[in-house]
């Protein structure tokens, strides 16, 4: 459905993209995930028209849209702002942009409602803009973007104003409304937990560049270098010397956990017998009760930090130059164990990646 080629944006000595290359689906839900000013937004406004690339071309459905304005594109996008029309009750700011299409007003008004019923605001099509919650302006928002049809559905941080709670509400339901629209949604976000919560696949952005393109779970758990391992959540990063590789495999010397064979992540550059290598927190399991693994380590905890359903520990092992974080379930009396306390941690060999720093 998107197809950016080559695509660089300069604002004077300023590169805001690089030679930015990327295939999106149809019906596909595409988060481009970095932290401010990597170029996401940019990237996004370009797709939509309210940007020009300084190189390169965008296809929008095998079109190329190299002079194609805004409005003119097969595109709508929903701002962080929202942009609700206050003087506007919900119906009047659905219907906003169907009136330059000249559909008759009973076809316009089948169509709003059917926004609204899309977005579970059905009823409310008189209610003032200014009687709205934030979610329900949210929603409006949506449902204006969704009821011109478009086949490209573009998505500025929609969700960056509202509440913790609501947010995560708001992202099942944006997810759902997405699969039952069966349309291209293109989602800009700094927040990793929403675009791994959200997406079919992620592309994670630095400096104007794309680092690594793929599925949630690939890019959580096979992170191809440390600027993306540690951009999204937290990971344990480990020195280590590599002894042997294969096309699939690689024996690292690593600190604190030993000589380990682990999968030889895709795109791996190294620099000589150097590498890093890293470990989730959640992967790293307190082993209770005299129970064993054939892979452990043992430490001391020297911080713990209670969250509810988990807690967080730090735990100083031998030979490692840095604490391991650990993040365990509170069913075994994680929040209990005192400060000094030594536990042994089990751990899986396929759970260290090997990455590029």
């Amino acid at each position: 459905m998107i197809d950016i080629r080559n695509v660089g944006r300069s604002y004077g000595a300023f590169r805001a993209l690089d030679d930015v290359s990327l295939s999106i689906k149809e019906g596909e839900f595409f988060s481009l995930l970095g932290p401010s000013g990597c170029g996401k937004t940019t990237l996004l406004r370009m797709i939509g028209g309210l940007d020009t690339p300084t190189s390169g071309s965008i296809f929008l459905d095998g079109q190329s849209m190299d002079g194609i304005p805004a409005n003119r594109r097969p595109t709508n996008m929903v701002f962080q702002s929202y942009a609700i029309f206050p003087h506007l009750n919900v119906e009047q700011n659905v219907a906003y942009g169907l009136k330059r299409l000249r559909l008759g007003a009973e076809e316009e008004k089948r169509r709003v409602e059917e926004a609204l019923s899309m977005v579970s605001l059905s009823g409310l099509g008189r209610r003032g803009a200014n009687e709205l919650s934030g979610g329900q302006r949210q929603r409006v928002a949506l449902a204006r973007a969704l009821v011109m049809r478009p086949k490209v559905l573009l998505l500025d941080e929609p969700l960056s104003a509202l509440d913790k709670k609501l947010r995560e509400q708001m992202q099942v339901e944006l997810r759902r409304l997405q699969q039952a629209v069966g349309i291209t949604f293109v989602l800009v976000t700094h927040d990793q937990y929403e675009a791994l919560a959200m997406s079919d696949r992620i592309a994670v952005m630095f400096g104007g560049g794309i680092a690594q393109v793929a599925a949630p779970k690939e890019i959580y758990q096979r992170p191809v270098n440390r600027q993306v391992a540690d951009f999204l959540g937290g990971m344990n990063f480990v020195k280590a010397e590599v002894v042997d590789e294969t096309g699939v495999s690689i024996v690292v010397d690593t600190e604190g956990f030993g000589r380990v064979t682990t999968e030889r992540p895709q795109g791996l550059v190294r620099k000589g017998l150097h590498a890093t290598v890293g470990i989730r927190p959640e992967r790293l399991r307190v082993l209770w009760d005299g129970a064993t693994a054939q892979h452990e380590v043992a430490g001391t905890v020297i911080e713990r930090h209670y969250f509810g359903e988990i807690t967080h520990l730090v735990v100083d092992v031998p030979g490692m130059e840095k604490p391991l974080s650990v993040t365990e379930t509170n069913d075994f009396g994680a929040d209990d164990l005192p400060i000094g306390a030594t536990i042994r941690l089990a751990y899986d060999p396929d759970a260290l990646v090997a990455m590029a720093d």
